[in-house]
């Protein structure tokens, strides 16, 4: 096992921290001082750095749970996170654009809607291309549980999306 160093290890993983913490608020202040109380605490607790087998699944732990507990306080307000970060090709027209943008908030406002622990997992896995084994570290759950919950959030999804597409909104 390498040395960790805060600058090399762990501040890189400052924006799958914000993502993660974005996707559980719903709010971009709130997730921004998730990040800075999850660092705080990562490094408060420097000199165990070396007994950690990952350090970043104890970051996203800690992440997830500081979210976890602000959503709850804030009383889990259900607005829609918007995909203002997506990048988008520049050869589109604007057609092409408008149907785009239709169809992830489509999907975004689909996954807003799963159940917390499913958002989540495919946060992690669809989104940050985490592996089983990591989600189900971060989450404390098992790999069985993961796979579970993600076939059936992406059911979900598929199921409301051609519901959609079939029949309208």
């Amino acid at each position: 096992m390498h040395e960790i160093s805060f600058r090399d290890d762990i501040l890189p993983l400052k924006d799958k921290l914000f993502r993660l913490a974005l996707r559980i608020t719903f709010d971009r202040a709130e997730a921004e001082d998730i990040v800075q109380d999850t660092l705080i605490r990562v490094w408060n607790i420097r000199d165990e750095w070396p007994e950690m087998e990952s350090i970043e699944a104890y970051c996203m732990t800690v992440a997830r749970n500081l979210a976890i507990d602000r959503s709850q306080k804030m009383e889990a307000r259900n607005t829609e996170l918007t995909p203002e970060t997506q990048e988008m090709p520049d050869a589109l027209t604007p057609e092409n654009k408008f149907e785009r943008d239709e169809q992830l908030k489509l999907i975004h406002r689909i996954i807003n809607g799963l159940p917390e622990k499913q958002r989540t997992i495919v946060q992690l896995r669809d989104i940050e291309g985490k592996s089983y084994k990591e989600i189900a570290d971060v989450l404390d759950i098992t790999e069985e549980q993961v796979k579970v919950n993600l076939f059936r959030a992406r059911q979900r999804i598929k199921t409301q999306i051609n519901g959609i597409n079939d029949y309208g909104l």
